[in-house]
C-alpha cells in the first residue's frame, strides 16, 4: 500500500501572480499548485499523471502573498482500485518583506499554514499484462 505516500514542491510566488491590495494571491494559485503535486503523486504510484475528480474540502486559513515561498504537501491518505484520496497543506515558509527594502525577505519558523484540502484523483485501470504499480 502507499497510503502514506508524501510528495513536497516549493514554489516561490512571484509579484506578477499579486491580484489584490497587499499583493494578495487568490486561493486558486494553491488549488493549481496541489494539481501539480498531485499529478507528481499519480507518475510516481501509478506511471501516469491521472486526472484531478473533486475536492472534499478547501480550507483558507491564512493569507498567501507575491513575495512567499510556499511548500506544498501532498500526501496519500486512501488508495483504492482507480482512486487516490490525497490530504493537501500549502505552507509560508518564506514571506517578501517589501516594507523594510524592495529584496528583504524573512525565513518562518514555524511556517504558516494558508490553505489545505482533501481531494481525489483518479488514474487509468491497469492495463493486462503490464508491470504491477508501486
Amino acid at each position: 500500500m502507499s497510503v502514506g505516500f508524501t510528495v513536497v514542491h516549493r514554489k516561490y510566488v512571484p509579484y506578477s501572480h499579486a491580484h489584490y491590495a497587499g499583493n494578495l494571491v487568490d486561493g486558486a494559485y494553491a488549488l493549481a499548485a496541489f494539481g501539480d503535486v498531485a499529478t507528481e503523486v499519480c507518475i510516481r504510484l501509478d506511471g501516469d499523471e491521472g486526472l484531478f475528480a473533486s475536492y472534499s474540502d478547501v480550507q483558507f486559513k491564512a493569507p498567501m502573498r507575491a513575495g512567499d515561498v510556499l511548500e506544498v504537501v501532498a500526501t496519500v491518505s486512501r488508495m483504492g482500485t482507480r482512486s487516490r484520496t490525497i490530504d493537501f497543506e500549502a505552507r509560508v515558509v518564506c514571506r517578501g518583506r517589501p516594507d523594510r527594502s524592495e529584496s528583504a525577505a524573512d525565513v518562518l519558523d514555524p511556517p504558516v499554514v494558508a490553505v489545505t484540502a482533501t481531494g481525489t484523483v483518479v488514474v487509468p485501470p491497469q492495463s493486462p499484462g503490464s508491470a504491477p504499480r508501486a
